[in-house]
């Protein structure tokens, strides 16, 4: 049976994601969840302001390297962090919904800033019949 979650694995001097889920499209969201739980306990993020992203690639893995990138990239510029994901994947097009907040340092404990997703160990996979497997490396 498949459980959907999230993980990291070391990597050097870097950290990597991985989401598994019943859907290619759940394994992607579980993999930004992971993202957010680089810098902070994703729990502590109020789902309260929505930031839509739109990415394509001509494969599976690099959109997911696209997805989590432009994650990153919305979490640097409006200075916020995100607490849940909705992934849609049309071919080689998502189009996915971040909800989350602004960085508060009274409530989130910042760990560690993510700079980009990486192509070391880039995999987008079906385990078994229903359960899907997204990670890479963060550079941190």
């Amino acid at each position: 049976m498949c459980e959907t979650s999230w993980q990291h694995f070391p990597h050097g001097a870097d950290m990597g994601v991985r989401g598994i889920g019943k859907s290619k499209a759940a394994a992607f969201e579980q993999a930004a969840i992971a993202v957010t739980a680089l810098v902070t306990d994703p729990q502590s993020v109020d789902a309260e302001t929505l930031v839509k992203i739109e990415c394509h690639a001509p494969d599976d893995e690099l959109l997911l390297v696209e997805w989590l990138n432009g994650i990153i990239f919305e979490m640097a510029t409006r200075k916020m962090l995100f607490a849940r994901f909705a992934v849609a994947i049309d071919g080689n097009r998502l189009s996915g919904m971040a909800w989350g907040e602004a960085i508060d340092l009274t409530r989130h404990d910042v760990a560690v800033e993510p700079k980009g997703a990486t192509c070391t160990s880039l995999e987008v996979c079906q385990d078994e019949p229903g359960c899907w497997r997204a990670q890479c490396i963060i550079d941190v």
